[in-house]
């Protein structure tokens, strides 16, 4: 599994925008060159921001992207999925069948088994962070995902 460069620098866009402090938001050349990414790359991030209802736009030749909601109100969980979806789909299955039209394991299947624990698993620390607790500075940042993980390990660790 991987985290895709749509889903990394989609989440660097967006941190970037919830950080600036001018009113009229972020342009996608001041987001380009602020990322250091191509100005068509920057405008698919932002039509993809702006279509999964993350940011604003302000028309006009100063014109930017602004959050559309409050930082604290903007789950990093919904976010990953909106620019490249879930790490695993029920419908994966369906798609990876072999040679046959259907999947010969889908009656007593451990590997989706292990796929849909590992999504759980990946759900249940995202949906704990908001943009607004990746906001903080680095070290902050760190000492609250580090809270947040062995809240949802000990969780899942059963006694």
């Amino acid at each position: 599994m991987k985290i895709t460069a749509q889903e990394e620098y989609g989440l660097r866009l967006l941190l970037r925008i919830a950080r600036c402090k001018d009113p009229q938001g972020m342009s996608i050349p001041q987001l380009s060159e602020a990322e250091g990414l191509s100005t068509p790359y920057v405008a698919k991030l932002t039509r993809l921001l702006r279509i999964g209802g993350f940011i604003n736009s302000t028309p006009g030749n100063k014109g930017g992207y602004m959050l559309a909601k409050g930082a604290d109100q903007i789950n990093i969980n919904q976010l990953l999925k909106a620019l490249g979806g879930a790490l695993f789909d029920p419908s994966f299955c369906n798609s990876h069948s072999g040679s046959l039209r259907l999947c010969t394991n889908s009656v007593d299947c451990s590997v989706r088994s292990l796929w849909q624990i590992i999504q759980f698993s990946v759900d249940k620390v995202l949906d704990q962070i908001s943009l607004q607790d990746l906001i903080t500075k680095d070290k902050d940042a760190e000492n609250m995902l580090q809270l947040i993980f062995n809240s949802v390990n000990r969780e899942m660790v059963p006694e």
